[in-house]
């Protein structure tokens, strides 16, 4: 096994994360784990970043809005219901939803959908990782699919990933970004072709793996300048773009 460096795009989809791994070459292999700390110990050792689809830094009482998930739904136009508002930190830890659901209208005031409720145990996993291994917070971000392709894209997208149209436009996107991206989907669906996972979480690993690598344009965030939550997590989304998708509020 080579020990040069990989940069990891893992999107969580039906309770098992989708990893497409690239090393400063290209594309290096695809594959899935069932849980976060499955992903951590197979790329602890050679890992330098890893970019996950799932909130990092979260509000423990008052006010769930983050500023990233404000303004990437800012940037991403069409498209900004894609992201939602997390629950709050012991939410995560309820199993049932009328449990979470009460208890983020106790610490924030405000209801807590039920997409939001439906990752809240990989949130969880992800927070308690990043709490119990602290060498990992320098290693693991957060990150957004969808800005990760609107920052790819240059402009807003218009169709929703499980749609035939928004398929075509992510695919000439990550196309455009870099001519050898079609073979690089077609590589990570087929290596994952066995498991529980759509085409369209195979893109969204896809996209955040390029983000992670080093390539055209430069690593950032938003805001550029991020909160951090009680536990010292920065609430931000990592994206690569060559200038900023917008300027920071004020």
């Amino acid at each position: 096994m080579s020990d040069d460096p990989l940069y990891v795009g893992a999107d969580v989809a039906s309770g098992s994360w989708v990893a497409v791994a690239f090393d400063a070459e290209g594309f290096d292999h695809a594959t899935v784990f069932a849980e976060v700390g499955d992903l951590w110990l197979e790329y602890e050792e050679r890992a330098d970043r890893i970019l996950l689809d799932v909130p990092i830094g979260l509000v423990e009482d008052g006010s769930t809005e983050r500023t990233c998930d404000r303004l990437a739904r800012e940037v991403l136009g069409p498209r900004r219901r894609a992201v939602f508002t997390p629950p709050v930190r012991e939410a995560t830890r309820k199993r049932r939803y009328p449990a979470a659901k009460r208890v983020n209208e106790r610490k924030s005031g405000k209801s807590l959908t039920k997409q939001a409720f439906a990752i809240s145990d990989d949130i969880a996993a992800v927070d308690e990782l990043l709490q119990e291994l602290p060498e990992a917070r320098d290693v693991v971000a957060e990150a957004h699919p969808e800005v990760c392709f609107r920052a790819f894209a240059g402009e807003p997208l218009h169709y929703s990933k499980r749609t035939a149209a928004g398929y075509a436009e992510r695919m000439r996107t990550l196309a455009e970004f870099d001519r050898d991206a079609p073979p690089v989907v077609q590589s990570a669906a087929e290596a994952t072709g066995g498991e529980d996972v759509g085409v369209d979480d195979v893109l969204d690993a896809v996209v955040l793996g390029y983000t992670a690598r080093p390539g055209p344009g430069d690593l950032r965030t938003l805001p550029s300048e991020p909160e951090r939550d009680p536990t010292d997590l920065p609430m931000r989304m990592v994206y690569r773009a060559a200038g900023s998708l917008r300027d920071d509020p004020k």
